[in-house]
């Protein structure tokens, strides 16, 4: 009887990283890690699942539909990590020594069962930082200062930070449904969103729009603008206040901000504020808190659109490649990667003796592997190893020790 075949396939929305996609991304977490590191906060992370009722009704009634929720063996709700705001609210109240502030830093993926599309799928990686327990407007603009310079780092030249605070809204009399209705901005246009907001009671949707259009920062804002100025950031380049700006989850308090970069036009890439009163719904007490999350699939996303990923980054990891000649040879060839592996370098050793050189030799060019080593019977002759480059096509014959020495060299040149 034949065995069923297996139809190989990811779930909608879901995907498998290949090596050298999985190689730029690792290089975008990297420089992202070492600029939150760079800032003074500390790495942690959560679990997957959540009680259901730590994470429903935090969001909005929309966000609430997207959770992946269930129940599992033991007959407890529980949902899938929504996002990583929310989890450490539950963190903090529950680990109540915790120094404050507390920054943290988490990167780790978050599922919402939402319509894939471009740039959205259902388990993207996120990238958080957070302050909790400063009330100040200096807690705000550490948090913008560390995004606009991880963006930086990353190669983005045009990356703009969009802030705006609530307060603004409530002054207009703006209630959280009407708030997002407003997020829906630049999805649907000004004149759908007056609609909506009509058919919500707010029949006067013309005159909040033109109220918006003359608002002014208020005091926080104009503390904040101040201390970006002060860390070398300029106002219209890389920050700027835009009163429209709504945020559409329920939790926001007061500033929100949100990041964008010019020439890439799938949406923001990065969005947060202040969120004061979420974690006094777990401890009973108001906690000050504010944060951004970074949306890490359309970072790559843009980093490819904008080839801001260095060619390194697409080559193997793997920087060497030791053949094997013959059978006979086999545990001299193994010797010599076994040598290269004591100082660092990034080694692989063919797996079948009885395969020919050149199908080795192809084996690595397919690889992307820039050097190969062969260990002949010539070679054992007169106690040397040949290199061959195989990006130009350059062969050498060394000494192990000259072999260590130039590949050193040469691989700390290309970093």
């Amino acid at each position: 009887m034949a065995t069923q075949k297996i139809k190989p396939q990811t779930l909608k929305g879901f995907r498998d990283f290949l090596p050298e996609e999985k190689r730029k991304r690792d290089f975008a977490v990297e420089k992202i890690r070492q600029t939150f590191e760079l800032f003074g906060f500390e790495p942690l992370e959560t679990p997957a699942l959540e009680y259901a009722e730590t994470l429903l009704g935090k969001y909005g009634d929309e966000a609430d539909k997207l959770m992946y929720l269930f129940e599992d063996r033991g007959k407890r709700k529980v949902g899938m990590r929504y996002d990583q705001t929310v989890p450490l609210a539950r963190l903090v109240a529950q680990y109540s020594d915790l120094p404050k502030p507390f920054k943290r830093y988490q990167i780790q993926p978050v599922w919402r069962s939402d319509n894939p599309q471009s740039g959205r799928y259902r388990e993207f990686l996120q990238c958080d930082i957070d302050i909790v327990g400063a009330s100040s407007s200096l807690s705000d603009a550490e948090i913008i200062a560390c995004t606009l310079e991880a963006f930086k780092k990353l190669g983005f030249k045009n990356a703009t930070m969009r802030i705006n605070d609530r307060s603004i809204f409530d002054d207009l009399g703006l209630t959280k449904t009407a708030i997002i209705t407003l997020d829906k901005l630049e999805k649907i246009g000004k004149e759908k969103v007056i609609k909506e907001l009509q058919q919500k009671n707010f029949q006067e949707a013309d005159k909040i729009f033109a109220s918006l259009e003359t608002s002014q920062k208020n005091s926080r804002l104009n503390e904040i603008f101040s201390v970006l100025t002060s860390y070398g950031f300029t106002e219209g380049r890389d920050f700027v206040f835009d009163p429209f700006l709504a945020r559409g989850l329920e939790y926001y308090t007061s500033t929100i901000f949100e990041l964008k970069v010019n020439e890439y036009k799938t949406g923001s890439l990065a969005g947060g504020g202040r969120y004061d009163k979420l974690i006094g719904q777990f401890i009973g007490v108001e906690t000050p808190a504010t944060g951004i999350a970074f949306g890490f699939d359309r970072i790559i996303n843009a980093m490819e659109e904008l080839k801001l990923f260095p060619q390194s980054v697409s080559d193997s990891s793997t920087d060497v490649l030791v053949t094997i000649f013959n059978e006979g040879l086999l545990n001299d060839s193994v010797k010599v990667v076994n040598e290269l592996r004591k100082t660092g370098i990034n080694s692989e050793i063919y797996d079948k003796a009885s395969i020919k050189l050149d199908k080795q030799l192809k084996y690595a060019d397919r690889k992307g592997i820039q050097y190969v080593i062969i260990v002949g019977p010539e070679e054992i002759k007169k106690n040397v190893i040949k290199l061959k480059n195989m990006k130009t096509g350059e062969q050498k014959e060394l000494t192990i020790n000259q072999l260590i020495n130039l590949l050193c060299k040469s691989i700390r040149t290309s970093q």
